[in-house]
């Protein structure tokens, strides 16, 4: 099995946030790989990396970084698989503000598709959707999750009904 989906973050301390979007792959059984790269400390591996990417059948590449949160820029520079970047708050961010802007404010020609902070989860969705679009065994597993978020949402209305106040009306 080869991966189809990159996971990559700038440091291991990511590894949090960037760990719920492994877990969607994993339950939504999308092979993929995760690493820690950094666009400030290993550039040569991050060129090489994104570079590579187109040929080592990555059709998506989720990038997480937090403070200056070069990296999903960086490797969008170097390839034309999507990048979907996931600003993350850390130890040396300006409340995620930084990581945000950073990720967001893209030079024409580069672009990166950004979720919210910390949003890992949000960024393997959208992965998904993307994959989807040439994939009908995961545009129906992407079907079957919309329904099931509905789902939870209708049940959550149902049990607050039971919730009885003397003037709910």
């Amino acid at each position: 099995m080869k991966p189809i989906v990159s996971i990559i973050m700038g440091s291991t301390s990511d590894m949090p946030v960037m760990k719920k979007a492994a877990e969607f792959f994993n339950e939504m059984e999308i092979p993929f790989e995760i690493n820690a790269l950094s666009a400030h400390r290993t550039p040569n591996l991050v060129e090489s990396f994104a570079t590579n990417a187109k040929k080592n059948g990555i059709k998506v590449i989720i990038a997480g970084a937090g403070g200056a949160a070069h990296l999903p820029g960086v490797v969008a520079a170097f390839t034309s698989v999507p990048v979907i970047g996931v600003p993350c708050r850390s130890s040396i961010s300006i409340d995620g503000w930084d990581s945000i802007l950073s990720i967001l404010q893209m030079p024409p020609g580069i672009p990166v598709a950004t979720v919210g902070l910390d949003a890992s989860v949000n960024a393997a969705i959208l992965a998904c959707q993307i994959l989807s679009t040439g994939d009908e065994k995961i545009s129906g597993k992407m079907d079957e999750y919309k329904r099931n978020l509905k789902s939870k949402v209708e049940k959550a209305n149902k049990d607050l009904a039971s919730f009885e106040y003397k003037f709910r009306v």
